[in-house]
């Protein structure tokens, strides 16, 4: 196994120097759910990274969640901001609900046809278990809005009194960290570079004001928390899709006959390793296996 393991190790740092080349950047993996025990750990992970004569000022982090904690998403950009002036995330399978959020502090987004982004619904833990709390504050409103219509029966009626005023506020607060979130990096990072109108036929060529990248930042938080339009936490969303409908820029590899196979050997042996050593959390870096 020590044989298989130390090929499996060179192999894949053989292809992650391949990737450094091509974004001319340090590339790091995560995998695993976003959750606060990780920040110190991600902090250890990153800072041997910038202990060379001559460290770069670009980060390419592969990213593949179900989700988690968007405070521990806050944290690990922060990390990563204090160390790294650009960052690119590149996805080549999922990154999911605070993983989405974590790819809206990037300077690029790099996916192609096959990988998804999702919904921003926070997850908060209710001390048994991480609920989605956006799915919850729709549930109470409904029920509010049967109850200013005089329609609530009384079992709705006995939910409704039953309510943890306390959690909901909890609910409340995570919903506003996401949008809030998402407004500041999108407008800081994604947006830096965004100076003109490209689309909009009655400005193209205009400047871009600062106001406009935040309602556009604004927009692109609503629509992603937008439980109506998604039907499901879980719904995976593609490229063309944030690209069409949240008008949002996405580096697609698809038919990049360079950077796909290096992005498809690297990611694929690594997460088949992960699965075999039934790993719930892994982090690899050119020095960090």
């Amino acid at each position: 196994m020590r044989v298989f393991d130390s090929t499996i190790k060179e192999t894949l740092n053989t292809r992650l120097g391949d990737l450094e080349a091509r974004f001319d950047a340090d590339v790091v993996f995560y995998y695993g759910e976003i959750h606060p025990f990780v920040a110190k750990p991600f902090r250890d992970f990153i800072e041997p990274l910038r202990q060379i004569s001559a460290p770069r000022s670009r980060l390419a982090m592969f990213v593949n969640t179900p989700g988690g904690s968007a405070e521990a998403v806050e944290k690990i950009v922060e990390i990563i901001r204090f160390h790294y002036q650009e960052v690119y995330f590149v996805v080549p399978d999922i990154a999911m609900s605070a993983g989405t959020i974590l790819c809206m502090s990037g300077d690029r987004i790099f996916m192609d046809y096959s990988s998804a982004l999702g919904p921003i619904d926070p997850q908060v833990f209710n001390g048994k278990d991480w609920v989605p709390a956006l799915g919850y504050l729709d549930k109470v409103e409904q029920l509010l809005e049967r109850a200013r219509n005089n329609s609530l029966s009384n079992a709705e009626f006995l939910i409704l009194q039953g309510i943890d005023l306390a959690m909901l506020s909890r609910y409340e607060q995570a919903r506003d960290l996401t949008v809030t979130l998402l407004k500041k990096w999108l407008v800081e990072y994604k947006f830096k570079d965004w100076v003109e109108h490209q689309t909009n036929p009655a400005k193209v060529g205009h400047p871009v004001t600062p106001s406009e990248k935040e309602e556009r930042a604004e927009e692109i938080a609503r629509l992603l928390g937008d439980n109506k339009l998604w039907h499901s936490h879980g719904r995976m969303i593609g490229p063309a899709t944030l690209q069409r409908l949240l008008r949002l820029r996405i580096d697609d590899y698809s038919h990049d006959a360079t950077l796909k196979p290096l992005v498809r050997s690297y990611n694929d042996l690594l997460v088949e390793y992960i699965a075999r050593s039934d790993y719930k959390f892994f982090m690899h870096s050119r020095n960090y296996f």
